[in-house]
């Protein structure tokens, strides 16, 4: 195991510092609650800019345990971040390091999505709904419009993931 340098630390912490930041306002204003998802995203992004996965997985890991302690009260709201959409840019780098086909990759991250969007309806959501339709046709749905909104989310954090580069690459040689 390599050792991580001061930016991979700065990084890390400066990325968990935001992602609990975005979560907690997401958490605590409903109508935020995907935003915060999308900018908590965005900042984890961060350590992986310089290819640091553990920096990635301590900031991950952070953000989560402080979201939970500073939102325990609305630990359903975070769970798509915890099983989706915290995880997704380690594995869109992982993609990408890799080198395996997008479309092969595309496919399997939009099952992991309507699978943990599945998990989430049946485990919080199915008892609270008086929709019958929406309860007798739930995987459909999903399946169509989760597999839809997942294909715009992927390519969009895939553009984010290019602008963050170019940051951390501009701050860290204007640094030196």
């Amino acid at each position: 195991m390599r050792k991580l340098s001061g930016y991979e630390i700065a990084l890390s912490a400066l990325s968990a510092a935001f992602a609990t930041l975005f979560l907690v306002i997401g958490v605590y204003t409903d109508i935020f609650l995907f935003t915060g998802y999308l900018f908590a995203c965005i900042a984890l992004m961060l350590p992986l800019a310089k290819k640091s996965y553990w920096g990635f997985g301590l900031a991950y890991g952070a953000s989560c345990l402080l979201s939970l302690i500073f939102g325990a009260s609305r630990f359903i709201d975070l769970l798509p971040f915890i099983l989706f959409f915290g995880l997704h840019p380690l594995v869109n780098e992982l993609q990408l390091k890799t080198k395996i086909n997008r479309w092969v990759a595309c496919g399997v991250k939009a099952l992991w999505f309507d699978g943990a969007m599945y998990l989430i309806w049946r485990f919080v959501f199915e008892m609270t709904t008086t929709i019958s339709f929406v309860d007798q046709y739930i995987i459909p749905i999903i399946l169509v419009f989760g597999t839809a909104f997942f294909v715009l989310y992927d390519y969009i954090m895939y553009k984010w993931r290019f602008i963050i580069n170019r940051l951390v690459e501009r701050l860290i040689t204007r640094k030196k």
